[in-house]
């Protein structure tokens, strides 16, 4: 089979190895006799992996057995089916597939996970008007109809871990502790630290999280008598320090570290207020933690940034915004397939020497898009690329495992040939 996409098979290891299959049975996603679940949720996650906007363009592939061959097919399903098979799904569905997908993945990537940054990202909705809320898109810069999501991201290994886009605005608040109970039951632990914005969390959650000993910091909205009583303090009451962070080097600051009172908050919390950070009034950092120095907790705080940039790679190739549906369930699936299709390109760049921090725009044009020949034959499939430079990096990093075999092709295992 001829393909201008074999470089897609290279998933197939990792794909195998977490037992997908299993991963898609027991979070019990309905399937056909002629499309089973797995194969359903592969042609929908092979869309996501070859940067394609919208589940109609799975078209593209409709004489390409290659791809069909990927999702445990002779060719891909049709458009149709594609985009009617979401409204069967449910939010438990979800959970559980992503619940195990972590599960199966962090030790790989990220077995001593403890910071985790959070944001939420509206969708926006661009039909007729419908009964969705609105919410802000900075986008745009006002509020406008959109789908309310919510991402958590793994601070070190930069990996996509939760996403859920069923939520209205009265689940808002409780979201971040939503998150802490999913990674509770996998991993029977807290997180050690949670990064987040103003939006993310009330001060009675933020009360909650202290209760339970986990770590946060999150940004407090400066009001008019809060900069009054900070601009009335006088010079000496102003430290100074010197911060690195990847945006901003050797940058010169002022701070005032204080203990505070906040509504329906147990107790006092930490607040830092901070000049010299690029804006004209004070950013107002809040955390439980009083042992960090205020300089690592403007640190820690900037590297929440991250989940801002994998929140924009996601709509820039992974096409999150790219939605028309006003079935926040179908959304929600769309959601978990980013963050499915986040965790395949992490763990490809993991094994690529040299290209361990690549976007996966840039994975995707060097190694994924790559034409070849794909031959099933007695005991294995065999992938041959052509001849593109950078088949030596693939060569070297030996993603064929011995012995994985991909439980959906017959338990046949994938090796790679290169000219």
């Amino acid at each position: 089979m001829r393909t201008r996409v074999a470089g897609l098979f290279l998933f197939l290891p990792l794909l195998g190895r977490v037992q997908f299959d299993r991963l898609v049975s027991e979070a019990g996603y309905p399937g056909s006799e002629m499309i089973p679940a797995t194969s359903a949720l592969l042609s929908l996650l092979a869309l996501k992996l070859l940067d394609k906007e919208r589940r109609s363009h799975i078209n593209d592939f409709n004489f390409d057995e290659a791809v069909g061959l990927f999702a445990g097919l002779n060719i891909p399903p049709k458009k149709s089916y594609a985009t009617e098979y979401s409204y069967g799904t449910l939010r438990d569905h979800q959970q559980k597939l992503l619940a195990a997908w972590v599960g199966a993945l962090a030790p790989l990537l990220f077995p001593q996970a403890k910071s985790f940054a959070l944001d939420f990202h509206p969708i926006p909705f661009r039909g007729d008007p419908t009964g969705l809320e609105q919410h802000y898109l900075p986008k745009r810069g006002k509020a406008d109809t959109s789908v309310l999501s919510f991402f958590a991201q793994e601070q070190e290994s930069r990996v996509l871990c939760y996403a859920n886009a069923n939520l209205t605005r009265s689940d808002q608040a409780g979201e971040a502790m939503r998150f802490v109970e999913f990674w509770n039951a996998i991993t029977g632990a807290d997180p050690e630290w949670l990064y987040f914005d103003s939006k993310v969390a009330t001060y009675a959650e933020l009360s909650k999280l202290n209760q339970r000993g986990i770590f946060f910091i999150t940004i407090r909205r400066r009001g008019a008598q809060i900069l009054r009583r900070l601009q009335s303090l006088p010079a000496s009451e102003w430290e100074r320090a010197v911060i690195d962070t990847a945006r901003r080097r050797h940058q010169h600051i002022r701070y005032v570290d204080e203990r505070v009172k906040l509504p329906d908050y147990d107790g006092q919390v930490r607040q830092v207020a901070v000049t010299g950070l690029g804006r004209e009034q004070p950013t107002l950092f809040l955390s439980n933690n009083v042992k960090e120095s205020a300089r690592s907790v403007i640190i820690r705080y900037a590297g929440r940034n991250r989940v801002e940039d994998a929140l924009g790679i996601s709509v820039n190739f992974f096409h999150l915004d790219c939605l028309a549906s006003e079935v926040r369930l179908n959304v929600d699936l769309d959601t978990t397939l980013t963050v499915l299709a986040n965790g395949c390109y992490r763990w490809l760049a993991k094994q690529l020497r040299g290209f361990e921090t690549a976007a996966p725009k840039q994975l995707f044009r060097k190694f994924v898009e790559t034409s070849g020949t794909v031959e099933i034959e007695k005991d294995r499939i065999l992938v041959r690329f052509d001849k593109p430079c950078h088949n030596p990096i693939l060569r070297e990093a030996a993603l064929d495992e011995p012995g994985q075999k991909i439980p959906w092709l017959q338990n046949l295992p994938v090796v790679f040939q290169y000219p």
